[in-house]
Formats: C-alpha cells, sequence, structure tokens
C-alpha cells in the first residue's frame, strides 16, 4: 500500500511516494516553464504542466520500485490563484493559464475599485483584491479573448486551478469541484458562507456554470493514469486536494491552534493554524487551512516582502556572493550587522506597514561596512519581518506562538535559522525532510484512504530536526527591533 503526493508549483512540480509506514520510497522534481508573451504577462502552458506531472510520476514511481497497481490513492497540492480554462465536453485546454505573477489586469482592478461593494472582498474571500487574483484573471479573458467567449456562450467553459486541470488532463474527475482551501484561492468565494459571492461573479461577468464546487479536503476527485518506467498503468483514485501553503502548515504537522510555520520562497509566508473559527476582523490574510472529518480548520497567513528573489538580486545583480552556500559563511564570519539595517522593500512593505511604494533602503553604511555585514543584515530582516507578523497576530488575535517551523529557500541556512530564533525569542524548527507540501499531499490521500483516522494518526516525518534555541537577550532583541521599526519608518517617508 503506497501514496501518492503531487506538489504543482509555479516554477516546477513534484511527486512522492509515501509507502504505509510512512516511508519516503520515491521523489522526483521537474522545472516549469513560465512563458512571458508581454511585459509583465506570465503564463503556464496548460499541456506542459500535465506533461511535468506526468513525468515526476513515473520517475518517483520508477525510485520507489513499485507497481503503479500497488499506488492506493493520490493526493493533490497546487499553486494558488493561476487559474486554468478547458473546454467541458473535449476537456482540451482553452488557451494558456494566467499566472498569479502577471499584472496585465492592473486597469480591470482599477475599475472594479468603483464598484460600490468592493470594500467587502477582503471581508468575504479572507483577502485583499490584487493582480494576483484568478478571478480577474478569469473576467480578463472573458473580455478579451474570443475563444473563451464562445466556451462560455456555449456553456462549455470550466475553469479551476492546477489540481483540478490534472486530474482533468490525467484522469477521470468524478465532477467539477475542488477544496475548500482551493476553491477559496479562486478569488470568487465568500468563505464565510460557504459559497460563491454571486454579486462579485455577476460583476465580472462570470458564468457561475463555469465554476468549480466546493468539497472537503478528503473527498472522491476522481482518477488519475499513472505509469511506471516499464509501461505498466494504473487508475488510481484522487482522494485529496489542498492549496500549496496549507499543505505546508499540514505538513509542518501544525494541526493545532497556535502552531506555525514560515515557508521561505520568493516570499517568506507565515501561516498560523487558528482552528476552527474564522475572526471577524483582522488585518491577516484569513485562509481555509483544510475540512477533515467534518470539521473546518482555518489559518492566518500574511507574507513578507522578497526574499528567494532578494537573494537573486544579491547574487546576480550586486555580486554579493557567487553561489547561495555562500550566504551562511558569510554571515557566520561577523558577529552581527556592523550597525547595518537593510530594509529589502523592493516591491514594497508588506504587513503590518502596507506601503506599496516604499523601496529597498540600507542605513548605517561605513567604511569598515563589509559583504558580510551586507549578507547578516539581509538574514536579519527576515528575523525581523517574522517578528512584526507573529506580533501582530498576537496584538490582533491573542494567539502567540511559541515554536516556528519553517522550510524552503533560504532555511538551509543555519545562521539564518539562529537569527530568527535570535530575533523572535522563541525556538525555529527546520525538519531534514524538506518536502513537506508533497509529504502532506501524500499523507492526506493515505486519511482519504481510511489507512489512517486523523493527522495525529500519521508517522512522523523522515530524519531528524535541527532547533535553534534563542540565544540573545530581551534587551538586545529590542534593541535591534527598535533600530529596524526606525529603519521603517524612514523607508516609509523615501
Amino acid at each position: 500500500m503506497y501514496f501518492l503526493g503531487i506538489d504543482q508549483g509555479t516554477s516546477g512540480s513534484r511527486a512522492l511516494i509515501l509507502g504505509a509506514d510512512g516511508s519516503v520510497c520515491g521523489y522526483a522534481y521537474r522545472p516549469l516553464e513560465r512563458l512571458y508573451p508581454r511585459p509583465d504577462w506570465v503564463e503556464h502552458d496548460p499541456l506542459t504542466v500535465a506533461s511535468t506531472v506526468s513525468q515526476v510520476i513515473t520517475e518517483a514511481l520508477g525510485k520507489a520500485e513499485i507497481d503503479p497497481a500497488e499506488v492506493t490513492s493520490c493526493g493533490i497540492t497546487c499553486q494558488r490563484n493561476t487559474m486554468f480554462l478547458w473546454d467541458r465536453l473535449s476537456g482540451k485546454p482553452l488557451g494558456n493559464a494566467i499566472v498569479w505573477q502577471d499584472l496585465r489586469t492592473e486597469p480591470l482592478l482599477h475599475a472594479m475599485s468603483r464598484w460600490p461593494k468592493f470594500e467587502q472582498l477582503r471581508f468575504r474571500l479572507g483577502y485583499p483584491p490584487g493582480t494576483y487574483m484568478g478571478a480577474l484573471h478569469l473576467a480578463w479573458r472573458l473580455a478579451n479573448d474570443t475563444v473563451i467567449q464562445t466556451a462560455a456562450r456555449h456553456n462549455r467553459l470550466q475553469v479551476g486551478l492546477s489540481a483540478a486541470w490534472l486530474v482533468q488532463a490525467l484522469g477521470q474527475p468524478s465532477d467539477h469541484i475542488m477544496d475548500f482551501s482551493l476553491i477559496q484561492a479562486t478569488g470568487l468565494f465568500d468563505f464565510r458562507e460557504k459559497s460563491y459571492w454571486h454579486d462579485w461573479v455577476d460583476q465580472l461577468a462570470i458564468p457561475v456554470a463555469s465554476l468549480p464546487k466546493p468539497v472537503p479536503t478528503n473527498y472522491e476527485f476522481g482518477t488519475l493514469s499513472i505509469t511506471a518506467p516499464d509501461g505498466r498503468t494504473a487508475d488510481v483514485p484522487v482522494r485529496a486536494m489542498i492549496g500549496d501553503q496549507q499543505s505546508a502548515l499540514f505538513g509542518h504537522r501544525c494541526w493545532t491552534p497556535g502552531q506555525a510555520e514560515c515557508t521561505h520562497g520568493t516570499a517568506s509566508y507565515v501561516e498560523v493554524n487558528i482552528g476552527g473559527k474564522a475572526p471577524q476582523k483582522t488585518p491577516v490574510n484569513i485562509y481555509y487551512a483544510w475540512h477533515l472529518n467534518q470539521q473546518d480548520t482555518y489559518c492566518l497567513e500574511a507574507a513578507t516582502t522578497v526574499t528567494g528573489a532578494a537573494l537573486r538580486w544579491m547574487r546576480e545583480q550586486i555580486r554579493l556572493f557567487n553561489v547561495y552556500e555562500e550566504v551562511d559563511q558569510l554571515a557566520h564570519s561577523v558577529p552581527d550587522s556592523g550597525g547595518v539595517v537593510f530594509v529589502p522593500a523592493f516591491t514594497g512593505l508588506e504587513l503590518p506597514y502596507l506601503t506599496p511604494n516604499a523601496r529597498g533602503t540600507m542605513f548605517g553604511l561605513t567604511l569598515g561596512t563589509e559583504r558580510a555585514h551586507l549578507v547578516r543584515a539581509f538574514l536579519e530582516a527576515i528575523g525581523f519581518q517574522l517578528r512584526d507578523i507573529l506580533q501582530m497576530i498576537g496584538q490582533d488575535t491573542g494567539i502567540q506562538v511559541d515554536v516556528l517551523r519553517v522550510g524552503g529557500g533560504v532555511s538551509v541556512s543555519n545562521a539564518a535559522c539562529q537569527i530568527q530564533a535570535d530575533l523572535l525569542g522563541i525556538p525555529v524548527e527546520r525538519p531534514a525532510f524538506r518536502e513537506t507540501t508533497a509529504w502532506a499531499a501524500a499523507a492526506l490521500a493515505g486519511i482519504g484512504s481510511k489507512h489512517w483516522t486523523t493527522p495525529t494518526d500519521l508517522p512522523l516525518l523522515p530524519g531528524a530536526k535541527d532547533v535553534f534555541e534563542p540565544q540573545m537577550t530581551a534587551g538586545q532583541r529590542d534593541d535591534r527591533f527598535g533600530r529596524w521599526q526606525r529603519a521603517i519608518q524612514l523607508t516609509r517617508k523615501w
């Protein structure tokens, strides 16, 4: 008995085979090309997305050395907000998918801001409207693409995120459905009422018949046809779907209110489990985490400014280092940042400051400043931003995070993790096993197949974990945070 987890992301696709005893038997990854047909436009070819997923499944099966028929069920986690469109009768894609990074809907967003009910969107959707929203991408396509217009007019248009598209392209869907976490990520769903907000759907002129129906995280979503390297095939039931950030939260075993994880990617996303009741008002984004065993679980989500993108800038544009492995060495080579404060607001400041026009700044430079100080100052900036976020959540909801679990990108750096622990004043845990998102998809498939009953029945992640305990005094921590806040105020006035 084995379980397949698929993680279809913006930059690549992953497949993981989880054994009934919790062992990871096979894993594969393929990068995914993004298309840039015009400036500020970002797209995915749906057939390429499906092909890369098919390839990683085959490779993972080969590494596991198992027959596809031994796979009991599959779970899929995927990128949010990137909307795929296909023909209901033929099942073929109706053009490329617009990726959440695309900016073509800026004029539409501005036009919609004059809608009298626009201010209700944050409360109903759980997050503010933006150009990243699949809802706006879909509305743009309906207004500008004759192929989409024709499909909608003939009731042949179907839309969904890549999880739903994969079941359509590589298998047989049981119905046009997605789980609550992915439905909410379409930008059309009133999560408080558990239904599409029809006033907003009508305002965007989106045909309701094209939209998937919401179902729990564990459900009979259909089947996926999988193939081993030697050509053997099997149709595997798909019994779990979940959004990628929520899957990371689940994979880090944050199943109790107050437990939190941070995934360091292009930006750093903080997810905090808040249990079965969503707050009526909070500046932090609210999402369905999952719906298991007839119970809702919600999470709060907040992102820092750029993290991985800033590291790329430091490497490629100003050449502070040649390879990312040098980051840890440079940060460890100096005891502190030498008085430098780096505010990496390359694309503006996120919560709690919300200053989109702010830009990156450095303060405290002297003739003695070395590149190691700049690198360490950047790692400190991540810690300061995480403190900003957790402090805001604590003040707003009363939830105090006692441990932060981390993964992705910069978390491989011991210096980064230690700095975060020091500046947060709480332990930072980093699992040795890094593919927690794909693992969660497979584990949820196991729950959907009744092999495990609840999350607490699940086996531990493979390998050990590193725990970074705070080594800085509260006074030192507060003094450095005070300098950060002064730098933030100056940056906001720039």
